[in-house]
């Protein structure tokens, strides 16, 4: 049985770290794999600068340095920005995947150019970035953005705390509220379509919610990033890869002490009471 811990960037209460987990019932996957869901210790707020994407790499790098002596057997990134990807990488010996890089060139296999739909305005300068540092600027057609601020919690309207569970009216506005915000992600992509895009890629695992109501209505691919990473898990798993030690060294003197260290006092101040 191949074990694969998903480090989700937020640290989320067991309730966020669910709704992350249900991005599992949209893949099919053998039964020889499981999957594990561990939040960080300290993250971002939003993803919206550099100040918060610094957090998420450092945040990130903490919560998977002890996978491998965990007995995980791959790491995912739960997030589009791939922080803590190349960090990992350079210590530990077993697969980090990022839905990123991985999104982009699954879209060039099955398409010429993507398009990326991103939910909020201020994560687009981020979306650029991690385009251009994989040398795919000239493959994506274009980036459109609803600039609807996202809940990294309850992510694109999941409203289940606030529902009056015997009233069936509850639960049906709960769905009238996605369906407020799935025909503007779908406007988007329908505009990628007619800048060029062959495929079309979520900005964010956040938005999973609403691939499957995109996949329903447009005419071309939709990858889901965060499901994509679990089946490219078991695919190098299955096929015995890792990543490559020319590419990924290894630091000559660690000190994944201090990184620990780090963040259980950034954990202190920011939950003095926990």
């Amino acid at each position: 049985m191949h074990r694969v811990v998903v480090l989700v960037p937020l640290s989320l209460d067991e309730e966020g770290v669910a709704r992350r987990r249900s991005q599992l019932q949209s893949v099919s996957l053998g039964p020889d794999i499981d999957f594990d869901f561990k939040a960080v210790k300290v993250g971002p707020a939003m993803f919206d600068s550099y100040h918060d994407w610094v957090l998420a790499d450092i945040g990130l790098f903490e919560a998977g340095l002890d996978a491998q002596d965990d007995g995980y057997d791959a790491v995912c990134i739960d997030t589009m920005s791939d922080s803590g990807v190349n960090q990992l990488r350079s210590v530990l010996d077993i697969p980090v995947i990022g839905p990123a890089k991985a999104s982009f060139h699954v879209a060039l296999t099955l398409g010429h150019k993507f398009g990326v739909v991103t939910q909020w305005k201020p994560w687009i300068p981020e979306t650029v970035k991690v385009i251009a540092e994989y040398g795919l600027t000239d493959k994506c057609a274009s980036i459109r953005c609803v600039d609807v601020e996202p809940d990294l919690e309850q992510l694109l309207g999941d409203k289940e705390d606030e529902m009056f569970p015997l009233l069936l009216e509850a639960g049906e506005r709960c769905v009238d509220k996605e369906d407020e915000m799935f025909p503007l992600l779908l406007e988007a992509g329908e505009r990628c379509v007619e800048d060029g895009a062959d495929v079309i890629c979520l900005a964010s695992t956040t938005m999973h919610e609403a691939h499957g109501y995109l996949a329903e209505r447009l005419p071309v691919p939709v990858i889901n990033p965060g499901p994509l990473t679990y089946k490219l898990a078991e695919l190098v798993l299955g096929l015995g890869l890792t990543h490559s030690r020319t590419a990924y060294q290894r630091p000559k003197v660690p000190k994944l002490d201090v990184i620990k260290a780090m963040l259980a006092a950034g954990a202190e101040a920011e939950h003095p009471n926990a």
